[in-house]
């Protein structure tokens, strides 16, 4: 099946940026497209506002001006609902409330055709819900873009309890034909995207309410050590606080109320203080004019230490032997295993971050993982009180022989880049078990709906199978909430590795 035909005319419900964003990529993609909007004059003013980007890109030289002319003579604004009688596709995209989406919905059931494929653009909304107050709510679906929506290319597909294979299938490669990059998920809280983000921002703020590093180091060390593009910080400071506060919300409830989506009071008191980001002039930061940056704690320069002891698999952290060698440091290897760890002179040791905290073993210094630790330019340590100030010094100085930027943490369990990323990858594997979406539509979601580095599928392969749940069960027994406890599908996942041997996926 293919998506609609170009003659086919579009109708987008609703004209705040979403809609005027959906509007011009149907417009662009050639198809006849008509804007309605329930409050007067506001159709005719987003067709206007359209039409002037469409300008900017021909003066980006990203469209002709003979296909801004024909795009503009395709566009137009609708007075009456009964004027999108013959679309064969409406999206909607008007607030985000229940009973505002199903009263549209029913009235557009009575005026459209038989065919016409009905559509939400809801990002926090059950598809389910919507349709149910549908006759026919098999020709509904989700088509979920991404702000903006010109220029994300991700679109999520959402297929509800009773949406017909058919259905999904034209709005799938509806969304193709457009230029865009669909993804097919059922109908769960927050989709894709929403549902397995929710660590990458939890995390963090975790890490900060228990008082392991302040906002500015947290950032730092997910850019520079884990390679995200923002930290969660920067990051809900450019969305909106209370934006993203809102989604957490609306996923922890969905899920009635599971551990593992519960929201930060810390996020909700910024909230309830009016700091909302960067559109209010303070969030975690101050954008206010004048104010100073905030930056990351770096360690003093440290002495390197003479020589390193490599005793077991580093595992994931394995690149690092070559780097310490290149940096002219010694390594002697221990053939005997006594575990995945570095063995400074001073008798301490070094271990990448596994779920347990440095205060339960004598003089250990923990590491956070790096997307790459060649190319990283940071690297968090963690140490607790007990931690001897030789083992620590000689930890930061065996780092910054190797061009790494140091920020020493607290005693924190699964440190940062770690924990998050094994949460992810869990919450990853949970979504495929429940059929949610296949591992290749999730790793792409998450690189192109929220470009992380690398999709959590792609993590899990590079990390083993063993790796993420052996770091969340040793957190869960030291939090033994349920917020950490692996999902029954990764330690299937984990499982597996010992009854097959040589497999990666």
């Amino acid at each position: 099946m293919t998506g609609l035909d170009l003659s086919s005319p579009v109708a987008v419900v609703g004209t705040g940026t979403m809609g005027q964003g959906i509007a011009q990529v149907a417009l662009v993609a050639g198809h006849r497209v008509r804007l309605y909007d329930a409050a007067p004059g506001r159709a005719r003013e987003a067709a206007d506002a359209i039409g002037a980007r469409l300008d900017r890109l021909v003066e980006k030289d990203r469209l002709t001006a003979a296909d801004r002319d024909a795009a503009r003579a395709r566009l137009a604004a609708a007075e009456h609902l009964t004027d999108l009688a013959d679309c064969t596709l409406v999206v909607e995209a008007v607030l985000e409330r229940l009973d505002v989406k199903q009263q549209l919905f029913r009235e557009l059931e009575d005026i459209v055709v038989e065919d016409c494929l009905l559509a939400t653009n809801t990002s926090s909304l059950s598809v389910t819900a919507i349709a149910g107050a549908l006759r026919h709510p098999g020709r509904f679906v989700g088509l979920h873009f991404f702000n903006p929506a010109p220029l994300l290319p991700l679109v999520e597909v959402v297929s509800g309890f009773a949406t017909d294979v058919s259905s999904a299938t034209r709005a799938y490669e509806t969304a193709r034909a457009w230029g865009k990059t669909p993804v097919a998920c059922a109908d769960t809280p927050g989709f894709i995207v929403n549902r397995i983000a929710r660590p990458f921002y939890a995390e963090a703020f975790a890490v900060y309410e228990a008082q392991g590093a302040e906002p500015a180091t947290i950032d730092a060390v997910m850019r520079e050590c884990g390679g995200f593009k923002m930290g969660p910080f920067e990051l809900t400071d450019l969305i909106g606080q209370d934006v993203n506060e809102s989604v957490t919300h609306s996923v922890w409830r969905a899920f009635f109320q599971d551990v593992r989506f519960t929201p930060s009071l810390a996020q909700q008191r910024l909230v309830e203080s009016g700091r909302l980001g960067r559109k209010s002039g303070q969030g975690w930061y101050d954008y206010t004019d004048g104010a100073e940056r905030d930056e990351p704690h770096t360690a003093e320069p440290a002495q390197a230490p003479a020589y390193v002891v490599a005793e077991g698999d580093l595992g994931p952290a394995s690149e690092l032997l070559a780097l310490i060698r290149e940096a002219g440091i010694p390594v002697r290897e221990d053939e005997e295993d006594h575990g995945s760890r570095l063995v400074l002179p001073s008798g301490g040791q070094l271990a990448l971050a596994d779920g347990q905290t440095s205060v339960e073993f004598r003089d250990v210094v923990y590491f956070d993982l790096a997307l790459d630790y060649r190319r990283a330019t940071r690297i968090a340590l963690s140490a607790s009180q007990d931690t001897s100030q030789q083992t620590l010094a000689e930890a930061v100085g065996l780092f910054q022989a190797l061009g790494k930027d140091v920020s020493v943490i607290g005693d924190v369990p699964g440190m940062i880049v770690a924990r998050t990323v094994a949460r992810i990858v869990d919450l990853a594997h949970d979504a495929v078990a429940k059929g949610v979406a296949t591992q290749e539509d999730i790793d792409t979601a998450m690189r192109l709906g929220v470009n992380y580095p690398l999709g959590p599928f792609e993590w899990s392969r590079r990390l083993g199978r063993n790796w993420a749940y052996s770091l969340l069960d040793d957190l869960h027994l030291r939090d033994p909430s349920g917020r950490y406890a692996p999902s029954l599908a990764l330690y299937r996942h984990a499982y597996a590795s010992d009854k097959r041997e040589g497999s990666t996926s």
